[in-house]
């Protein structure tokens, strides 16, 4: 095998595997809360949606630093490398200790202008007053995934992402339905649940860092880090900047998807997050593999290697369209089966299928995106990604809004808008990532 698609391999696998093992355990929660009552996944839905979309925003701000750490990597300038992981790991703490003190006592504003009802807004206030002490520890694991990262050594996220998740389950098991003496604490247990197993996976990955600091070569030490200036954080963040920029309007975009299926009903923000639910299983294949991609085009930038870059992309795209090809191939089959382990209502089931279809080939162009996507951000371009999701988010939200109350198609007009924007961008993505000269 060729050198690159081992490295890749090193890469991918362990971050695809802690994701999987992260989002089953994810689908077990919300499996737990959507079989009790649907109104328990809409609040999940619309708390996640806004949780997510700022916690992205911190890590993909790190994405700038992971560029040029990987770019220095590539160019043989090791000190450079530490210098940029030195001053990201020391001053990427401010932001998220901002957010903590923002979602603690400003949460029902946003889910007010989420137009989130009454019934279901208490429910989301809940969850995420008790989820969003994660913020204090978000900073440092942002960080410290991108040493991982660049390090070509992502093998102890494995054991982290299974103790993560393993502590999860157990707790949501015990918190939501009150077993074992414990009071049945429902949607806002899910909440404590993920927020201690958040810890404990924080916990092991600090003894990791120390324990195998050999193995992370571009991980600077506590002096170097104690002295870092913040002129290479200033410069990774004007890079990730673009990046963080890109992840928080697709975010928005989504937010204010979920904004319009507030208005068809308190159950269409539920039905949407359970379908795309089932889609995130593929989607963290992908998103390791493109954080592999980041990675490995990083290094090939920095060594001007064009025919590497190229090969690396070509690599990526092929197994994560095999992935893609693998999910729509079961969904297609296997509609009913899927969804009905999210709720046992059998209108919803019905009313879901051909959504679910739809997300499944969606991904397709979603493999694309990531992929290709990673491509031009390790070469560096991280405004062209900015410029094309500014203009994907006007265009789901106009589009979305025209088929939901122009053309009165319900939930299906936000499907329909949500693919095309994603085919759109993956055409125009591929265009730019082929024009890519060193």
């Amino acid at each position: 095998m060729v050198e690159y698609k081992k490295k890749l391999l090193r890469i991918f696998v362990p971050i695809m595997l802690s994701n999987l093992i992260s989002q089953i355990q994810m689908l077990i929660d919300r499996i737990f809360l959507g079989r009790m009552d649907i109104l328990f996944m809409s609040a999940v839905g619309n708390a996640t949606a806004p949780l997510w979309t700022t916690m992205s925003f911190v890590f993909s701000l790190s994405m700038g630093a992971s560029i040029l750490i990987s770019q220095s990597v590539g160019a043989d300038d090791l000190p450079k490398a530490k210098e940029y992981a030195a001053s990201m790991i020391k001053f990427h703490n401010i932001v998220p200790i901002v957010l903590f003190f923002f979602w603690t006592f400003g949460s029902p504003t946003v889910f007010r202008l989420m137009g989130v009802s009454e019934n279901v807004l208490k429910l989301c206030v809940s969850y995420t007053r008790l989820y969003a002490p994660v913020f204090l520890i978000l900073g440092l694991g942002a960080s410290y995934s991108v040493v991982f990262q660049t390090s070509n050594f992502t093998k102890p996220l494995v054991a982290y992402g299974l103790i993560r998740s393993v502590v999860n389950i157990v707790l949501d098991y015990v918190l939501i339905f009150g077993k074992f003496g414990f009071p049945r604490m429902e949607i806002t247990g899910a909440a404590l649940g993920t927020t201690i197993a958040e810890y404990v996976g924080a916990f092991y990955l600090l003894y990791v860092t120390i324990a195998k600091r050999k193995h992370f070569f571009t991980s600077p030490d506590f002096k170097t880090i104690l002295h870092a200036k913040i002129r290479p954080y200033i410069n990774s963040i004007r890079l990730g900047l673009n990046a963080a920029c890109e992840d928080l309007l697709w975010n928005a975009g989504n937010l204010c998807i979920i904004r319009i299926l507030n208005t068809i009903s308190e159950e269409a923000a539920g039905i949407y997050s359970m379908v795309f639910s089932i889609e995130l299983i593929v989607v963290v294949v992908m998103g390791a593999l493109g954080s592999g991609t980041l990675t490995l085009t990083g290094e090939a930038t920095g060594a001007r290697n064009l025919k590497l870059y190229r090969s690396v992309v070509r690599t990526a795209i092929t197994w994560a369209f095999i992935s893609a090809a693998a999910a729509f191939l079961f969904v297609s089959v296997f509609p009913r089966l899927t969804l009905s382990l999210f709720t046992t209502d059998k209108a919803i089931i019905e009313m879901s299928v051909v959504f679910v279809i739809m997300v499944a080939g969606n991904l397709f162009g979603k493999a694309t995106n990531i992929i290709v996507g990673s491509g031009i951000r390790g070469y560096g371009d991280t405004k062209w990604m900015l410029i094309t999701q500014i203009f994907g988010t006007v265009e789901v939200v106009a589009i979305a809004a025209l088929c939901v109350f122009v053309f009165k198609w319900g939930m299906l007009g936000v499907f329909v808008a949500v693919i095309y924007d994603e085919a759109f961008r993956a055409v125009v993505n591929t265009v730019r990532f082929l024009k890519v000269k060193f």
